[in-house]
């Protein structure tokens, strides 16, 4: 009975984990560096006290933010070194990490380890970041992994849509040429118009 209780506050804790990831993902988007970083921060600590109503913990948010800041501190000042070199409007960053996968990476791994420590009986009380400093580091680079991988497929879903648009509008185009509806003419420069902007 308790294991079936602990797998399942895990399962939960796993789902408000990659949700809050996400939306960390999406506020690396922002194009104000100090701006994203203050979403992500507010973003991680919504998820500490969502996993403390889990686990029956009571949130200290002062604690909270002082763990994050311990734990996230060399990440978060990775993001706002790279963030110098953010190009407003393109999304992206020297050496092909982004913003978003960054903001992504730190808040899995930040996650994991308040799940880790709420798992094997520990509180706000006895939070040491300094003895999961090294947990945190190795579940941020999978982090980044995991948030890279979620980009890439979205961007693969973006642009399959993109294409399926672009097969039914040109079927529309075919169809209204065959009923008269358009010139040769007309469905050369519509069909074109379609093809260079898909």
């Amino acid at each position: 009975m308790t294991e079936k209780k602990t797998t399942n506050k895990s399962a939960i804790s796993d789902s408000i984990i990659q949700n809050h990831m996400i939306w960390s993902m999406g506020a690396g988007f922002i194009p104000v560096p100090i701006a994203d970083l203050l979403a992500v921060s507010a973003i991680q600590l919504d998820m500490i006290r969502q996993m403390c109503k889990v686990y029956d913990i009571d949130f200290k948010e002062t604690e909270g933010k002082a763990i994050i800041t311990a734990l996230t501190g060399s990440s978060l000042a990775r993001l706002g070194a790279r963030a110098v070199k953010f190009i407003p409007g393109v999304g992206s960053i020297l050496g092909g990490v982004t913003l978003a996968v960054l903001s992504g990476g730190s808040t899995y791994a930040l996650g994991e380890v308040f799940k880790k420590h709420f798992e094997t009986g520990g509180t706000f009380l006895d939070f040491d970041p300094g003895r999961l400093k090294k947990y945190y580091d190795e579940k941020f680079e999978k982090g980044k992994d995991f948030a890279a991988k979620i980009q890439k497929d979205k961007k693969k879903a973006e642009e399959q849509k993109e294409m399926n648009d672009s097969v039914t509008q040109l079927a529309n185009l075919a169809k209204m040429k065959e009923d008269g509806v358009l010139t040769d003419e007309e469905f050369e420069v519509m069909k074109r118009k379609i093809i260079n902007n898909s």
